[in-house]
């Protein structure tokens, strides 16, 4: 049975497996959580409504921009609320603290996973040092010299493999989910940017922004 396998060698490798075992679970739960949270977010991307608020904006339509952004889901559309909803406070300001916000909920755990990147195979050379220092102890031993040698080899190498498959399956997803963070805060720089060009460029224009006050946004 591989089951009874899995637990066999799981007891060769010695008591740092039992570390290894939590990093392992903690690396599963996390790279799951994630990715759960970004196939959300990917349903609740509204590319045709940022097209209709960017048009309001360069038309210095505020109110039908603020109208059309609030209530949604959007990250990127969000931000833009947010700005909006503080337009004569500060809109770069209000912009920079919301894209903060999403960058912070889409980066949570990449620290975890980082750190069990990290700590994963020391786990791992922490066995095979272990091991090692097994296979010493055992040397000289005339009662079982043999089966001690290669206990402690063997407890070194599956330490070592197990500590490494960790890793690797743990910086694999983290690459990814770091690049996704990484082209969020592209997308939400740009729009605030657009956005702060835009409501300048209509007030250049001669649009009343002045009319515009909170109440027309009103309060999530």
């Amino acid at each position: 049975m591989l089951a009874n396998v899995i637990v066999q060698r799981f007891e060769q490798g010695g008591w740092v497996m039992w570390p290894i075992l939590i990093t392992a679970i903690v690396a599963v739960s996390v790279v799951g959580e994630r990715i759960f949270w970004w196939w959300r977010e990917s349903i609740r991307r509204d590319p045709r409504t940022l097209e209709k608020v960017f048009a309001a904006l360069e038309a210095g339509d505020f109110r039908e921009a603020a109208r059309l952004s609030k209530d949604s889901r959007d990250p990127v559309i969000r931000v833009i609320w947010h700005g909006m909803n503080h337009f004569h406070s500060s809109l770069q300001g209000a912009l920079q603290v919301a894209a903060g916000v999403e960058l912070q909920r889409a980066g949570r755990f990449l620290t975890i996973m980082d750190t069990l990147v990290t700590l994963a195979p020391l786990l791992g050379l922490l066995g095979t040092v272990s091991g090692i220092f097994r296979t010493f102890l055992s040397i000289g031993s005339a009662e079982l010299a043999v089966e001690k040698v290669t206990g402690g080899i063997g407890e070194a190498l599956i330490a070592t493999m197990c500590g490494l498959g960790i890793a690797i399956i743990s910086l694999i997803p983290f690459n990814y989910f770091t690049r996704k963070v990484a082209q969020l805060q592209f997308e939400l720089e740009s729009a605030a940017t657009n956005v702060e060009v835009m409501v300048l460029a209509a007030k250049q224009k001669g649009f009343d922004t002045i009319e515009f006050r909170r109440e027309d946004v009103g309060t999530r």
